[in-house]
């Protein structure tokens, strides 16, 4: 457990702490649980992208959000630096220097998270060194296994600032048959094209769950609207998160590909279904006790972070809809439905 101000000086305030995950909606998803918890123990603030704010509404609504777009996390041309939003960066760290944080974290092994601590200021900075950043840090955290899943190395933060999150694997993780599955949310979107099963196959996926007397509402991104009205559906299509929140509160089970609205509906305890492809399960399955995946199909380069080097993505092309429909069967008979 770190120790904070020395273990002799008595706290008449929460310390303030750091929270950094400046990536995806479906990391700071997968942060969510210790965010939570920390804030009963800490004056909390999250760095994040703007959807933090939907979050944190959700979720952690007692911890406060900055919102910060770091351009290193862009998908291509991350280090053009005379791109860089220089200004905004210093007005950033001002700001964030003037907040006085007593502590900052980050979950992930990134030396870039762990020099923006410093630049902040912060008082004790704690993480997962890696590239020689264990110099940056004040208390460097023993590495997780490489295969970590994400919660996990959360798990580890809570621990070294004794807080208590639960494991997922084991929460509640017997079968629930007093869940009873009226409505299935099914989510055909995802932020890159290489994670996204094809969009025939979810429709005959579609009408299998529908024979079961279960009732779809249908989400997808933009682009993906008009093939699903010429095929007679009317799908839903977010145009905030705090939407997608909305949409997924009205499901009793979510299905969809390894992308962000999956994570955030196993923070909302939905069980889901999760299609993958290119990313490693044992890395980002929903973090949910329920949750079941469907493997990608093997590749030499996975994972390759969705830089595919082929004209299709065969770990997501190669995924059978008989494979989907087999574990989705599997996936049901763990709750009632109307049919059973």
């Amino acid at each position: 457990m770190v120790c904070i101000f020395g273990c002799t000086q008595a706290m008449s305030q929460k310390p303030k702490l750091l929270i950094l995950e400046l990536w995806g909606l479906g990391d700071l998803a997968i942060a969510s649980r210790f965010i939570a918890a920390a804030s009963e123990k800490y004056e909390v603030t999250v760095l994040s992208k703007p959807y933090a704010h939907d979050l944190q509404q959700a979720l952690w609504t007692k911890a406060k959000v900055i919102s910060f777009v770091a351009p290193w996390t862009a998908f291509r041309g991350k280090y053009r630096l005379f791109k860089w939003p220089w200004q905004q960066l210093l007005q950033l760290a001002h700001q964030l220097r003037k907040e006085k944080f007593d502590l900052a974290v980050s979950g992930r092994w990134d030396p870039r998270d762990h020099a923006w601590m410093r630049v902040c200021g912060v008082k004790k900075c704690i993480g997962f060194p890696r590239s020689g950043s264990k110099h940056l840090l004040h208390h460097p955290l023993p590495l997780p296994d490489e295969k970590a899943h994400r919660y996990d190395q959360w798990k580890l933060v809570g621990e070294a600032l004794d807080i208590e999150i639960p494991d997922w694997k084991y929460r509640n993780a017997e079968p629930n048959p007093a869940r009873c599955i009226k409505t299935a949310i099914i989510h055909t979107g995802a932020a890159q094209p290489v994670r996204v099963w094809p969009l025939d196959r979810y429709h005959q996926l579609i009408k299998a769950i529908e024979e079961q007397n279960i009732s779809i509402q249908l989400i997808c991104d933009a682009d993906q609207a008009s093939w699903w009205k010429k095929n007679n559906r009317h799908p839903m299509v977010p145009q905030s998160v705090s939407a997608l929140i909305e949409h997924l509160k009205t499901g009793d089970i979510f299905i969809g590909n390894d992308s962000g609205p999956g994570h955030l509906a196993a923070a909302l305890d939905l069980p889901t279904l999760t299609i993958f492809g290119p990313q490693l399960t044992e890395w980002f399955r929903p973090a949910h006790p329920q949750g079941m995946v469907v493997e990608g199909k093997d590749c030499e380069y996975k994972p390759c972070f969705d830089n595919c080097r082929f004209e299709t993505p065969h770990c997501m092309t190669g995924v059978t809809l008989e494979g989907v429909k087999e574990m989705m069967q599997t996936f049901l008979n763990q709750f009632t439905t109307a049919q059973n």
